[in-house]
């Protein structure tokens, strides 16, 4: 991963982890309504994960956001 990539991925993950906690999930809890493995989240959190737009779409979903506002959380973190 390049630099500019591998801080896109790490900002995601604290995005979506972020989210997670605004809504008091556990990260079981996301998994479950993402449809992913728990430590796949974990992963994802951490950057340590390169996501599809796949998964994107389903974390997307189940925070009940478009995947666009998902990705743009992550680069507004980034540029932070």
């Amino acid at each position: 991963m390049s630099a500019s990539a591998a801080t896109l991925g790490r900002s995601f993950g604290i995005g979506v982890r972020r989210l997670r906690e605004e809504r008091c999930w556990s990260q079981e809890q996301l998994a479950e309504q993402a449809g992913l493995n728990r430590s796949y989240v974990g992963e994802i959190e951490r950057g340590d994960v390169s996501v599809s737009l796949c998964t994107v779409a389903k974390l997307a979903d189940a925070f009940g956001l478009a995947p666009s506002a998902l990705v743009g959380r992550g680069e507004s973190i980034a540029v932070a």
